[in-house]
């Protein structure tokens, strides 16, 4: 009696890479791939050959192209971890806060206190979120970052092409994104543009921050405009040359016009009297956004009007 073949190995997958998964590193597709998976563990996997692409070893910075096959072995997956209650409920809140969608794109007003990703004692952030509430979704990848504190219009990506001409035109500065600040004292500066180099993860106090840096800091510019002016603060609209991490908090300081409620560039007795009026949290807030496809021509604006919170704040400043 003949003996049959015996059979593959039923865990492992022949991947092959279509055009919009095209140009991406194969350890950032093996994490989409495999959830769950420690990295530590994708890495080594990459490392003994057990992942192949073209029936090839391939190195963890490898950039896929359309067409590879990729061979992805069985991995023993932790039990997927369900994103809480508290995940679901904020996917569905973030759902509701959609101001644009199509179909290679979604930008959300975010909220306040919600970081944009899982990750330092969080569990879950807004991609994370809206992943659980779109559990059909093939793609849907940040675009940009705002800090958890800041609220107001942020980027998703529902095509891997959009994602990568979003981020070509955000190399470029060809996205206009505006941002609404509150900050100490009466600006009398005109609009200004502050271009002053910032140098991520110095310490100061055991504690990681930015600091302007005219000899190691990376090119960072923002262009501050007063838009209402009180007794002690002004509402300024500040348009990023750059996106540097807290770059305009950091600006803002930078000139002596600290953004109200920062707890780490901030004055801590204008945080003091801005809390005596209602102020919770930090006070700037993403604004609008606007950009052009270059290949297609299509134009997105969007805005998003400033928090009730922050309004109410506003209302009860001593104008001039």
């Amino acid at each position: 009696m003949t003996t049959p073949p015996a059979p593959a190995n039923p865990g492992v997958r022949l991947l092959d890479i279509s055009a919009e998964e095209a140009d991406q590193r194969i350890d950032n597709y093996l994490l989409r791939q495999l959830k769950g998976v420690p990295r530590s563990l994708i890495y080594r996997i990459l490392r003994r050959g057990e992942v192949r692409v073209n029936k090839g070893r391939v190195k963890a910075e490898y950039r896929l192209k359309a067409g590879d096959q990729v061979r992805v072995p069985p991995v023993r997956t932790a039990a997927p971890v369900p994103v809480s209650g508290a995940g679901t409920g904020a996917g569905d809140r973030l759902e509701q806060r959609i101001i644009y969608e199509d179909e290679r794109l979604i930008i959300i007003d975010k909220p306040s206190g919600m970081a944009v990703h899982g990750g330092s004692g969080l569990s879950f952030g807004v991609i994370e979120a809206l992943r659980a509430a779109r559990p059909d979704a093939h793609f849907l990848e940040l675009v940009h970052r705002l800090d958890r504190e800041t609220s107001g219009c942020l980027m998703i990506a529902k095509k891997r092409s959009e994602l990568r001409m979003l981020h070509e035109l955000l190399r470029e500065g060809g996205i206009d994104k505006r941002y609404l600040a509150l900050v100490r004292g009466r600006w009398n500066l005109g609009t200004r543009t502050i271009n002053a180099p910032l140098a991520k993860n110095q310490m100061r106090g055991g504690e990681r921050i930015v600091t302007v840096d005219a000899d190691d800091g990376k090119a960072a510019d923002s262009r501050f405009k007063p838009v209402e002016i009180y007794a002690q603060a002004t509402l300024m609209e500040i348009e990023l040359g750059t996106g540097r991490t807290h770059q305009i908090r950091v600006h803002a300081a930078h000139v002596n016009y600290p953004l109200a409620g920062d707890d780490k560039y901030g004055d801590d007795d204008f945080n003091k009297k801005l809390r005596d009026v209602g102020l919770r949290r930090l006070f700037l807030h993403a604004h609008s956004l606007g950009f052009t496809d270059p290949n297609t021509g299509r134009s997105v604006e969007v805005s998003a009007p400033l928090p009730p919170e922050l309004r109410a704040v506003l209302d009860r400043l001593e104008p001039i």
